[in-house]
């Protein structure tokens, strides 16, 4: 207890003159570490020839001619759960472990996150040693999977409450490293496995067991560095508008009664439909390319765009949140659904079928991933319009159950959807043309939630508050 002490919210408050410009950098190197989960791909094939290098004993080019994995290898489709889980469990335990981190404080939720990512990694290196894949569905799908939720919440209140007169840009910030962590965690897990490879073994248990320490040190600048303002804090020259915007409301809700408003399930649908039909382009982003232009687009040229995506994935989740503090969050989520409708209606039509334009398709998949990054960064300020700053956290918790729901459903609306149109005789270049009108209708969905919602009723604020009847309806 004493060692760890330094761990609790008490201890962890800022002192007078701490600038709280330090906290978005504390709260981007955890987002940054745990975003690494979108470069989980990079281990997909080396995972798949596991046995089939351990057989040879001369890696891949001992084999010329073979494409395939040994049978007793892993297949892509069970691979493929892993990253599943992992998303899964994110949304799981961020709605399960929410209103304990608002007692807890950003501290001990961001150590919490730290010590369960790392471990996903140990533990899965372990499963890769034995050849078992239910260690690794447990290390990195279920443990790193609680490890990325806790870690994802872990610093949202704390930024929201540091920066009452730019929420949606506070967010953003801390927010647009889980887009990016895959710039940094592709690079570093290849170069990784390079220098582990050996005739034997492509070096993937070390390279778990690498990065598991790599990570768990990274995160601990954040440990260490996240304060929380004291008790009734401003900025300096800051005064809270006396009539809030609409929508902005000047009072809290509790997580229990915000889980039972409206309001929450409105945004539950908007942020499923926005996370479904991004997260589908994301996951099948590479060949996708590759065949709506068959011949023109190398695999090396698809890797560029894939990185190219990142980039607006972590770009947009700045500049959309940045943008939403002016226009408002309502409104920038009309401009996620409208247009992003127009351009997922267009995005097949660019193809060796139609226009025949792989500059046009790169552009319009790069505004539809910025607004599906921006979508995750914006919708914490919304809900801190919604329901006050008392336990934004949790309830940012809960509705991450939208994103574990959407991604099942994005890649597999995706995949399911091609691989139907190819079985019957759906020339390549023209498969993913269903399932991007499918993704139309989606946002169509989410337009009209967003244009649903309305500001919480007085009944659901929380009471101490508002300690008469007449002052709560002043």
């Amino acid at each position: 207890m004493g060692a760890l002490s330094f761990l609790d919210r008490n201890h962890s408050i800022a002192k007078p003159g701490f600038s709280r410009w330090l906290v978005p950098p504390a709260a981007l190197s955890i987002h940054l570490a745990i975003g690494q989960a979108y470069a989980f791909s990079v281990f997909k094939k080396p995972l798949n020839y596991l046995v089939q290098v351990s057989v040879a004993g001369g890696g891949l080019k001992a084999l010329p001619g073979v494409d395939s994995p040994n049978a007793s290898d892993w297949k892509f489709t069970a691979l493929g759960w892993i990253f599943s889980l992992a998303i899964l469990f994110l949304g799981l335990s961020a709605a399960v472990f929410g209103k304990w981190l608002e007692r807890a404080g950003p501290r001990k939720a961001m150590f919490a996150s730290a010590i369960c990512f790392a471990s996903g990694f140990f533990v899965s290196a372990l499963g890769v040693q034995v050849h078992q894949l239910w260690l690794i569905y447990l290390g990195y799908g279920v443990i790193g999977g609680i490890g990325l939720g806790i870690g994802y919440i872990s610093p949202v209140s704390t930024l929201i409450k540091w920066f009452p007169d730019r929420p949606g840009m506070a967010t953003g910030m801390a927010i647009m490293g889980f887009g990016g962590g895959a710039l940094i965690g592709a690079p570093l897990a290849t170069n990784l496995m390079g220098y582990f490879r050996t005739n034997f073994d492509l070096g993937v248990e070390k390279t778990f067991l690498v990065m598991g320490a790599i990570y768990f040190v990274a995160m601990m600048f954040g440990v260490f560095t996240i304060r929380v303002p004291q008790e009734g804090w401003k900025p300096e020259g800051w005064v809270a508008p006396v009539k809030p915007k609409a929508l902005v409301t000047a009072h809290n809700v509790e997580v229990n009664a915000a889980f039972g408003t409206l309001q929450f399930w409105l945004l539950w649908i908007v942020l499923c439909m926005n996370v479904t039909a991004g997260i589908g382009i994301l996951e099948q982003a590479s060949p996708m390319i590759q065949e709506l232009f068959r011949g023109r687009v190398t695999p090396a040229a698809a890797a560029g765009f894939v990185a190219l995506l990142s980039l607006f994935n972590m770009g947009g989740r700045f500049i959309w949140s940045s943008v939403s503090d002016y226009i408002g969050r309502k409104n920038t989520y009309y401009v996620f659904f409208v247009l992003g409708a127009v351009l997922y209606y267009l995005a097949p039509r660019t193809g060796v079928s139609g226009m025949n334009s792989v500059p046009l398709f790169v552009i319009i998949s790069a505004v539809i991933v910025s607004m599906y990054g921006g979508g995750f960064a914006t919708v914490p300020a919304y809900l801190r319009d919604l329901f006050g700053t008392m336990e934004v956290g949790a309830i940012h918790g809960r509705l991450l159950t939208a994103w574990s729901v959407a991604g099942i459903c994005g890649p597999v609306l995706v995949n399911y959807i091609r691989e139907y149109e190819k079985n019957h005789g759906v020339p390549l270049a023209d498969s993913y043309s269903t399932v991007l009108y499918v993704m139309v209708g989606l946002l169509i969905v989410g337009l009209l939630a967003n244009a649903a919602v309305r500001p919480v009723r007085s009944k659901y604020w929380y009471k101490a508050q508002e300690p008469s009847k007449e002052l709560a309806t002043a």
